[in-house]
């Protein structure tokens, strides 16, 4: 009988994995802290609302990649939900990312030619930004920056842009027509039934336990198992030897209202620093509701968005990107390097990076492969697959 593979972690990483590996005919053994699967994507119906719920924010899935959107199809049917975010800045409310229609809103432009002027007198000579604040300064101007970026970005970083390295916004959209799809993909959605009726597909026939916590018995499991692929934070896996890596996080309010609808789209950004939640969800919008089902709903259900700092007790949501973070990380991929190959470190969290969903899978997807077929088991930042 072929050895098992322990995977700590039930969230996208972790049962990508766990699907190859299993339907490779290994042996899979599949332990998650949270009472079900799905990490941050994890959603639950909602019968008052008669909707899914995001748990932990809104999770669209959205690709450029044929392997990964074929793949992510064997799991679910998408419902060709499209993402066409709105900003609320004090009693306006704009079009969101920028597009022409936003330039109409801001500066009366009403042809591709008028926004780009109106960009070009905006936009303030810096020839090499030194923080996030002179490179949004140099490509947008400040007008945009101050309604869009500025309050928007010192609630979710709990840092004024000027203290932020311009990495973190590497490129600004502006659109010059009338395309307000917040992505660029080719395929985006929202899996029909939500995402844990994928997740149930993805780990069927796995064996999977809830409420384990790894890092209580680390070394029973480690001592249990050849194999493991570990998705938790990496530098709680070393008892935060070299520190915490800085983490932002987020709380949520969630309120049931008894109205069919309360802002008419699924996702509201709230970009003046004043207001101190950073958005509001709408969940329904999400389940695209026809007409006739808005008219029977006696209720809707919404959730506020706050920032907040990472630190002990507090859920790890976005990685801190800076030169003093990045370093700590690099002394902590040292030490899951001494550790292979029986432990492969993957993930947002075992990583230290943002990925997006469709990455996740594809590092997963990658990592399965180089196992079953030979090759480098050190912890990397990978480009996702394609």
């Amino acid at each position: 009988m072929s050895p098992c593979t322990l995977i700590v972690g039930a969230g996208l990483y972790g049962a990508a994995c766990a699907r190859e590996l299993h339907d490779a005919g290994h042996r899979v053994h599949v332990i998650e802290q949270r009472p079900q699967p799905g990490g941050n994507c994890a959603t639950r119906y909602v019968a008052e609302a008669d909707c899914h719920e995001h748990l932990h924010g809104a999770h669209i899935f959205h690709t450029d990649s044929d392997r990964i959107w074929t793949w992510v199809n064997r799991f679910a049917r998408f419902n060709g939900y499209v993402n066409r975010v709105k900003v609320r800045h004090g009693d306006a409310l704009y079009s969101f990312p920028i597009n022409l229609f936003t330039l109409y809103q801001v500066f009366g432009a009403k042809t591709p030619d008028e926004a780009r002027a109106a960009l070009a007198r905006e936009r303030q000579p810096i020839a090499e930004p030194a923080n996030l604040e002179e490179h949004c300064l140099a490509t947008v101007g400040p007008t945009l920056y101050r309604l869009f970026i500025e309050g928007y970005t010192r609630k979710q970083w709990g840092r004024h842009p000027s203290e932020l390295p311009a990495e973190i916004i590497k490129r600004i959209p502006v659109r010059l027509d009338f395309n307000d799809n917040y992505f660029n993909d080719r395929w985006q959605g929202i899996p029909i039934g939500g995402y844990a009726a994928m997740f149930d597909r993805l780990l069927a026939g796995i064996r999977v336990d809830f409420g384990v916590d790894f890092l209580r018995d680390r070394d029973h499991w480690l001592a249990r198992y050849d194999r493991v692929i570990y998705t938790g934070p990496i530098d709680a896996f070393f008892d935060h030897v070299h520190g915490r890596l800085e983490y932002r996080s987020l709380r949520f309010e969630r309120e049931l209202l008894p109205i069919a609808d309360f802002q008419g789209n699924a996702v509201v950004n709230y970009t003046d620093a004043a207001v101190p939640y950073t958005r509001i969800v709408e969940h329904r919008h999400f389940d695209l509701p026809s007409p006739a089902r808005n008219e029977r709903a006696s209720h809707t259900l919404i959730t506020r968005e706050y920032p907040a700092a990472g630190g002990a007790g507090a859920e790890p949501y976005y990685p801190v990107a800076t030169a003093a973070n990045q370093a700590r990380f690099e002394r902590y991929r040292a030490l899951a390097d001494e550790l292979a190959p029986q432990v492969h470190f993957g993930g947002r969290l075992a990583e230290y990076r943002y990925y997006d969903m469709h990455q996740v899978i594809g590092a997963a997807l990658a990592h399965v492969q180089r196992r079953l077929h030979g090759g480098c088991h050190r912890i990397d930042a990978l480009t996702p697959s394609a």
